[in-house]
């Protein structure tokens, strides 16, 4: 298949008051025309940080790219000056984002802002933008379309609020979409139908998707491939069925340990936490400092990527 995004030696450091810090090491990431690829972490794993700097949106400083490729369509994104970036932003590649309060500006109402961005990209007059906006509101199944575009963002419910977020990433027909934990602020009566939503525009559109998530068996049920980002580096890399029914490296059993498969059940937060000796750790594995299994060699060497079988890859010594 045609690679649509090649991500190659990304490195991405802020600086602290304790110095730099390295947020993304990723050697190689490729997603293919038409596939739905999914990256798995927990929090600070740096999942968000890559989708801002494929988009070129990371706070500068004090963040800052050190080196790296991000080829998209054959041409390196990192090199675009902000005025290429606005003219791809919408246009080829749109984001879900995580927090629909914070995405859309609060003295503006939905209308406005929907009409904006269509009348920005697309070039439409005010009266072909509204019928437009009008029938993205249906596509995201909103009730009412012309009552939703009259209310402000604060006059809407949190499931109402992320539908507009998915309309606006749908609206001027992106070949490629960042979908940055589109459900993690929502009611779990709601995510399940904001889940299926994204689900069917993604086949309907074939759309090619970087859908990022802290939970694996919620990832496995939109995208056909996934990586597992700890600590900005890629560790487990493969097919839904390869990394999700045959986890291959500890951080991957972690993340899906801390899923309870009942009501009652207990879940083990000694390796879910992050402990000191692992923030310290200056050389070997980064997740050494809370792997049960580790060995000399953890601690001296970096693991890479190796291949195991079909597509299926892990960085652990062991």
């Amino acid at each position: 298949m045609t690679e649509l995004l090649k991500i190659e030696n990304l490195k991405v450091n802020f600086r602290t008051f304790e110095g730099v810090t390295n947020v993304l090491n990723l050697e190689s990431l490729s997603v293919a025309k038409g596939e739905s690829f999914g990256l798995v972490g927990e929090s600070g794993a740096g999942k968000t940080t890559l989708a801002y700097t494929i988009l070129k949106l990371l706070p500068i400083p004090p963040a800052f790219v050190e080196s790296g490729v991000i080829n998209f369509e054959g041409e390196n994104l990192l090199k675009k000056s902000e005025g290429e970036m606005q003219k791809i932003r919408g246009k080829k590649v749109s984001m879900i984002f995580q927090d629909p309060m914070s995405t859309l500006n609060p003295v503006f109402t939905t209308g406005q802002q929907i009409t904006r961005v269509l009348q920005h990209n697309q070039g439409l007059h005010k009266a072909q933008a509204k019928k437009r906006a009008v029938e993205l509101m249906n596509l995201v199944k909103l009730p009412d379309p012309e009552n939703i575009l009259s209310k402000y963002p604060h006059e809407l419910s949190g499931g109402q609020r992320q539908r507009i977020i998915i309309a606006l990433a749908f609206s001027c027909g992106a070949q490629f979409l960042i979908a940055d934990e589109p459900t993690r602020n929502l009611d779990v009566t709601i995510q399940a139908g904001v889940l299926q939503l994204i689900a069917e525009l993604i086949r309907e559109t074939n759309v090619t998707v970087l859908f990022i998530g802290n939970n694996l068996e919620l990832v496995s049920l939109i995208c056909d491939r996934v990586g597992i980002l700890h600590r900005g580096q890629l560790v487990e890399l493969g097919s839904i069925k390869e990394v999700a029914k045959h986890p291959a490296h500890p951080y991957t059993l972690t993340l899906l340990r801390a899923i309870p498969k009942e009501k009652r059940e207990k879940i083990d937060l000694t390796q879910i936490a992050l402990k000191a000796e692992e923030r310290l750790a200056e050389k070997g594995c980064r997740y050494a400092g809370r792997c049960l299994k580790k060995e000399k060699i953890c601690l001296e060497e970096e693991p890479a990527l190796k291949h195991i079988g079909g597509t299926h890859y892990i960085a652990c010594h062991l």
